[in-house]
């Protein structure tokens, strides 16, 4: 049935109700878990001493958040501060040129921090991927791209690409691989869109000006390139109303998200006790289920803020970077599950859609969906877990379109239009709670690890059966029916229901009462023509 399927007010207060308590419950049994082994030898190495606000320990496992918020948080700053400073000058003197600062001021940040050899490297993978577009063959395009990728996944190349760059900090790792796959992808893109360009080919220096805009260089997101030229060549006029407000009021929201996580940190370690399998054996059914839910939503509150911060830099260059990834709390089918928008936009562009067409056709869909994933574990980097993580996900988005093409079909398709609209919201949302847990454990195996990604399934379906099950399915249940519900709501303000007709007014009646009784059939003659309209 359709979106707009409504509920009883009540039933909503007791999703509502159940869904609260769930939640408070399994937080106050991993806050009580922490508490215990905050001593615990084995997460020594990642339960660090905190604030000294709140005399506790602090969980420090994700090294990518420490690196951005507390080891080099300065220099992060600092170097999107310059590039903010810059892009308001030349906005102001010479906004015809604006690109051309943003290309040059990223050329230097990237050679301060990396050396002129990491730069060379990096406008040689370019000027290939250039020279090949001129070609105007996507296939070609496609080959010498993926080549491309695959030497900084494979021996020897990526040791030998490594050993360019200069110095040894703990960040040259990260910042030699996020800069070299994301300068691959946008070189990609380049290539297809000068393929598809009819008169004439993109020049070098429009490639370059794509790449090295630093706020995107090292950590994404990606913005395809026909977004990207069309935007930084836009003339750069007043902002919209209120537009200077909506940035600020993102950027507090980013800030309290920081310090909200660092706070949390120091009372909850989900992130350290999984890593622990030894004392996970010993956890309750409800601690367990909350840990791997939990992961997952600091996934993504990590991504959305990481991606924030970057954004927030990018709409003050009057650039429409890409939004942050959809709340995995929000998210119970596959085709919506991603944690960077960016390059989900990227591979529905030039792979999924592409290959995929309008996704009813099954053999399509399981050919586009295999070269995306297969493209996405060159992205991440062929080894045991992403390859298992891309298999479960790959098959579970192939699932989801035969089990709908599956109820589609007679006689599925008439129980379902012969019930009520609030009736097939419920069953709709029972398979829905299965597919949830399914879109949690299959991406538990990629954030954490296959072993606890197995102990989550044994307690929820083998050991915890029936009574953690059941309960855990329920509180899942409730979480289903407040999305849709909020979608519903959502429905409703962007399409929004047509008003009832308007009931006749008393004059209108009067007349048409009164006409039978008049006596000259020219003046009853006009009243029938206008009742004949009316019933039309």
């Amino acid at each position: 049935m359709g979106i707009k399927a409504g509920l009883p007010r009540y039933e909503l207060y007791l999703y509502y109700a159940v869904l609260g308590l769930a939640m408070l419950w399994s937080a106050s049994w991993i806050c009580e878990v922490s508490s215990a082994n905050a001593n615990r030898k084995t997460l020594k190495s990642s339960v660090r001493p905190g604030w000294y606000y709140f005399g506790r320990k602090k969980d420090t496992a994700d090294l990518e958040w420490v690196m951005w918020f507390s080891t080099f948080r300065e220099h992060i700053l600092f170097a999107l501060s310059g590039h903010v400073l810059f892009a308001k000058i030349c906005s102001m003197l010479a906004p015809q040129h604006r690109s051309l600062v943003y290309m040059v001021y990223g050329v230097l940040a990237v050679w301060t921090s990396m050396g002129w050899a990491y730069v060379g490297l990096l406008l040689s993978h370019c000027v290939l991927l250039y020279s090949v577009s001129l070609v105007k063959l996507p296939w070609l395009c496609w080959v010498t791209g993926l080549s491309t990728l695959a030497t900084f996944k494979c021996e020897p190349f990526v040791t030998w690409q490594a050993g360019l760059v200069e110095g040894d900090f703990d960040l040259r790792h990260i910042l030699f691989y996020g800069g070299c796959g994301f300068t691959i992808m946008r070189c990609v893109s380049f290539s297809l869109e000068n393929c598809v360009r009819r008169e004439g080919s993109y020049s070098l220096l429009e490639l370059l000006q794509y790449n090295f805009y630093l706020p995107h260089f090292f950590f994404g997101p990606v913005l395809t390139f026909d977004k990207f030229h069309v935007q930084v060549n836009r003339p750069v006029g007043s902002r919209k109303e209120g537009e200077m407000w909506s940035i600020g009021r993102h950027a507090l929201f980013h800030l309290g998200g920081i310090v909200l996580v660092d706070v949390l940190f120091h009372f909850l370690y989900i992130l350290s006790i999984p890593t622990d399998m030894k004392l996970l054996r010993h956890l309750s059914d409800w601690a367990i289920v909350g840990l791997a839910y939990t992961n997952l939503v600091y996934d993504w509150v990590k991504a959305a803020i990481m991606f924030g911060v970057i954004n927030t830099v990018s709409r003050l260059d009057h650039l429409d970077p890409p939004k942050p990834p959809k709340c995995i709390t929000t998210l119970y089918v596959f085709s919506e599950t991603h944690f960077d928008r960016g390059i989900n936009d990227w591979l529905c562009k030039y792979v999924y859609n592409h290959l995929g067409g309008n996704h009813c056709d099954v053999l399509k869909e399981l050919v586009a969906t295999l070269c995306t994933y297969s493209l996405t574990v060159l992205w991440l980097g062929p080894c045991p877990v992403v390859l298992l993580w891309a298999s479960l996900n790959c098959l579970g988005l192939n699932l989801e379109l035969w089990t709908a093409k599956l109820f589609s079909m007679e006689p599925l398709a008439s129980f379902e239009m012969a019930m009520s609209a609030a009736m097939s919201r419920r069953i709709r949302a029972i398979f829905n709670t299965f597919n949830f847990w399914t879109i949690v454990l299959y991406n538990i195996v990629a954030l954490n690890s296959a072993d606890f990604a197995k102990l989550v399934a044994k307690r929820l379906l083998l050991k915890g059966f029936p009574f953690t099950t059941v309960a855990v399915m329920f509180v899942t249940y409730c979480l289903i029916q407040t999305i849709k519900e909020w979608e519903r709501r959502q429905a409703l303000l962007d399409d929004p229901d047509p008003l009832p007709p308007a009931p006749p007014s008393p004059a209108t009646l009067f007349v048409t009462t009164a006409s039978p009784a008049q006596d000259t059939p020219t003046a009853a003659l006009p009243i029938a023509e206008s009742g004949k309209k009316k019933a039309e």
